[in-house]
This record gives structure tokens, sequence and C-alpha cells, in this order.
């Protein structure tokens, strides 16, 4: 394959791509209805032309007819006067008009056809129609419904973008609280030990270590009374 051949083959690739990327299924379903009403109304406008002809041939039928009709009645008349002068002349009226009618029957046997091939056309046209407007709006509703569930998947898997980045998120905020709770911890006991000093406590160093010492001090007095109140006497054998 030539090298112009391969630019073809890539540039109608990357056109059919980005044609289908923009192409939507529900627009082009209405779309596709709008051009079938389009071609029934088209076809229902031949259908109508095709039938006034019919009927206009109909008329010129009747009249020739009653041309005839007179043409006969004249050349009786003429004849009764004893006019065969005007009696032929009747009767090459009659003859034109049978010419006429004969010319007028062939128009409508062509006709005939025709307009009982559109009026069956435009039927079935209008089945097809109705039929594919039923399908449209099933498979619409298909495609909302499939589309919806699609980025409600999409939502919750983080593949969509809008919720791509949470649990991200989530992880980096939960590793701040985490630090946070040990820092507040450390310092925590830090004060405790006094390495760290309230600033609204006024005592002097000496005093807040030596507030230190008695509350340990009684804690171990009060444990040694705990102790010594729950000791058992063993009795003498």
């Amino acid at each position: 394959m030539s090298i112009f051949g391969r630019i073809a083959d890539l540039f109608q690739a990357k056109t059919h791509k980005l044609l289908s990327s923009l192409e939507d299924p529900n627009e082009t379903l209405d779309l596709s209805y709008e051009k079938m009403i389009t071609g029934l109304q088209d076809t229902k406008r031949h259908l109508a032309d095709v039938v006034a002809q019919q009927q206009s041939l109909h008329r010129q039928i009747g009249k020739a007819d009653a041309e005839i009709a007179e043409a006969e009645s004249d050349a009786r008349t003429a004849v009764t006067a004893d006019r065969d002068d005007l009696a032929r002349a009747a009767l090459v009226h009659k003859q034109d008009a049978l010419a006429k009618r004969r010319t007028l029957d062939e128009a409508l046997a062509a006709i005939t056809p025709q307009v009982q091939k559109l009026v069956e056309y435009e039927r079935r046209l209008a089945d097809r129609i109705e039929q594919f407007r039923t399908q449209k709006e099933v498979m619409k509703t298909t495609y909302t419904a499939a589309q919806a569930q699609v980025k409600v998947t999409e939502a919750l898997t983080g593949l969509g973008g809008h919720l791509g980045h949470t649990g991200d998120a989530l992880r980096r905020v939960n590793e701040k609280v985490e630090g946070m709770r040990d820092k507040a911890d450390a310092m925590g006991h830090m004060l405790e030990a006094g390495v760290l000093t309230d600033q609204f406590d006024d005592r002097s160093a000496s005093k807040r270590e030596l507030d230190v010492l008695k509350a340990t001090s009684a804690v171990d007095d009060e444990l040694a009374q705990l102790k010594a109140s729950t000791t058992k006497v063993i009795p003498p054998l």
C-alpha cells in the first residue's frame, strides 16, 4: 500500500472515531425518524398529485361522453330535418369525441396502477414508520438507562472523574488526622511531664515539680493502703 493510501486510511479511521464520539444515539434516532416522516410527506404529496390527475381524467372522460351523446342527438335531429350535411358534421364531431375518449381511457389505464402502487407504498411506509417510532422510543429509553448506569458506576469506581480522587483524598485526610492525633498525644505527655508548660500556669518550675511529686506520693500512699486493706491474714495452725 502506498504512503498516500495509508494516510487516507488513517484519516478515515480518525474521522470515523471522532464522528462516533460526537454522535448521540438519541439524536441519531430522532433524525432518522424525522427523515422518514419527511419521506412519508413527500409520498403523500406525490400520491395527491397523481390522484388529482386521475380525477381530472375522469372529469374529462365524462365531458367526452357528454359530447358523444350530444353529437349523436344532433345527428338524429339533422337526419329528421333531412339535413345530411348537419348530420355528417355531427357524426364527425362524434368521431373526434370518441378519439378523445379513447386517449383519455388509455391515460387513465396507465395512471390507475400508479395510484394503486403509491397507495400501497404510502400504507407500508406509514406502518414502517410507526414500527420505527416504537423501536426508537424503546431504544432511547434503554440507552438512557444504560447511560445512567454507566455514569453511576463510573462515579462509584472513580472512572468518571467526579469521584476519581475521592479515595486518595480520604487517605490523605486520614493520614493527617492520625498525624495530628499523635502530635496531640505527644504534646499532652510532654505537658504532663513538664517538658512543655502551660502559659496560664503562674507556678514556678520548682513548684510544679513539687506538685507532681506530691501527687505521685499521694498515689503511692493510697495504693499501699489499698493493698494493706485487702491482704488476707492467714490464721496459725
